[in-house]
């Protein structure tokens, strides 16, 4: 239900700026040069039972227990095989969230995940808190790559209630950050005993053909699959599909990438391939790491390194990848948690950070409109395309509040133009509770330096705000 608003008092000011920018998180940033941060997780039960999905027993930092490790035996733990191959490259820094930790976005902890490039979940066996939830998504949200692990349907290895496959679920449905299918992908509740699933084929993917090698197929021993949703995220891509499935489809999938904000993600439906057969003593383990019916260690040190920006060429959204081309979000300044426009131009006051129409996710959003009266409000930002990629998406959330009645007239409209061409319009028609997320692909301006404006017009009577907020621009 919509109530006939007039225009908002917005926060203006640099003192009421910096006090609302000293709340929020910094945009995710980028790792010193050549040395990609991950972070393991090992607060969720991931060495309950017969797992043992840590790089070392040394937490949080695995240098500890062999500074130069030189083979899967250097550390202890069924993860130690992936932890020492990328340690041994020189361009990665590796940590563990040892148990009894929270995750955390934004603190000032060592360990926070805005300290992170990346983000890895080995089949989580304890739900993650509503706080945790939020922590996850902002952070992909704001660059970081996600790498979750799960396993099958009924892998309930700390007996708590809730095993892997509905943990994820969990995550995807109920953060507090975007509970509409955020990546385009749920898991599926199944059990699948034996499998050997191969990979699409992809030249200028960089999680098949990537810095560690082509990877061709994986291996399912207890596993489950994922159904993918591109109506919902045209970025989701199966990657690697289950024997008999379409690897066009969109079920079977058995190794998804997609992206969220500025972050990427990926998810694996078993973890039998991250096995490496060693660990701590008294655990049952299988070495899929080496399993020669797939290349599962080429598989997740390409993913790793694509999710933690050391490789391009696109997880999702169709893998393009052209030579030379960096996979990037190119928009600045995209959910104006700056609480300034640039390098966006603004109408006045268009800049909101307001109760009365909230933000998306963090707290400040771009209203355009909502006076009751003839107005037009601008919001525009000018970005060059590189001619080296292949793809070019915006995406975009808008929320539309109107006091207007009428389903069918137009009187008061939004369109989202980009170098000159409307790509989209909307009006007092399209009012609805809550964001929508869209999706404009944005290939025919690839190799050109366009403005990507919204245009706010409202007429004489009767409010409608156009709401925008994190905005990207992603190509590979």
């Amino acid at each position: 239900m919509f109530s006939p608003l007039r225009r908002r008092a917005t926060i203006v000011g640099a003192a009421a700026m910096l006090a609302v920018a000293g709340l929020l998180p910094a945009p995710h940033a980028s790792a010193a040069a050549t040395v990609h941060r991950v972070l393991f997780d090992n607060t969720k039960a991931e060495t309950a039972g017969n797992a043992d999905w840590i790089i070392s027993t040394s937490m949080p930092d695995p240098l500890a227990q062999n500074a130069n490790p030189t083979s899967e035996t250097s550390w202890t733990g069924a993860l130690s095989a992936w932890g020492v191959a990328l340690q041994r490259t020189g361009q990665y820094s590796l940590k563990t969230l040892p148990p009894g930790n929270s995750i955390t976005y934004g603190g000032s902890g060592s360990l926070d995940l805005s300290n992170f490039d990346e983000f890895v979940i080995p089949e989580p066996n304890v739900r993650f808190s509503a706080s945790e939830k939020t922590a996850i998504m902002q952070f992909v949200q704001h660059g970081g790559g996600l790498f979750l692990i799960v396993d099958h349907t009924g892998s309930d290895r700390n007996n708590d209630g809730y095993d892997s496959v509905q943990v994820a679920n969990d995550l995807f449905t109920n953060n507090g950050v975007d509970n509409t299918d955020p990546f385009g992908f749920s898991e599926d509740s199944n059990d699948i005993s034996t499998d050997n699933p191969r990979a699409i084929s992809d030249s200028g993917n960089a999680v098949i053909n990537g810095p560690f090698g082509t990877a061709t197929g994986s291996i399912i021993r207890d596993g489950s699959t994922q159904t993918l949703h591109p109506n919902d995220n045209p970025n989701v891509k199966g990657l690697v599909f289950r024997t008999g499935s379409s690897q066009t489809g969109t079920t079977g999938a058995f190794f998804t990438t997609s992206t969220f904000g500025s972050g990427r993600v990926a998810i694996w439906g078993d973890s039998s391939p991250i096995d490496d057969g060693t660990g701590q003593s008294g655990n049952t383990l299988y070495n899929g790491w080496n399993d020669p019916a797939g290349t599962d260690a080429t598989l997740a040190l390409n993913a790793t390194a694509w999710l933690a920006g050391a490789s391009t060429g696109g997880g999702g959204g169709g893998g393009g990848g052209g030579g030379g081309c960096t996979a990037a979000q190119l928009l600045g300044n995209p959910g104006f948690e700056t609480g300034t426009p640039a390098p966006w131009t603004a109408g006045s006051s268009v800049l909101a950070h307001s109760s009365t129409e909230p933000a998306h996710s963090g707290s400040w959003d771009a209203w355009l409109d909502g006076y009751g009266t003839t107005h037009t409000d601008t919001l525009s930002q000018t970005v060059s395309i590189p001619t080296s990629c292949a793809t070019a998406t915006m995406t975009y959330w808008l929320h539309i509040d109107s006091a207007e009645t009428s389903t069918s007239t137009a009187y008061d409209t939004l369109t989202v133009s980009v170098g000159g061409t409307t790509v989209a319009s909307y009006s007092n028609v399209n009012k609805a509770t809550g964001y929508q997320q869209h999706s404009v692909n944005l290939s025919s301006f690839i190799g050109r330096s366009v403005a990507v404006t919204f245009t706010g017009t409202e007429d004489y009577t009767k409010q409608t705000s156009f709401v925008v907020d994190d905005t990207a621009l992603n190509v590979s």
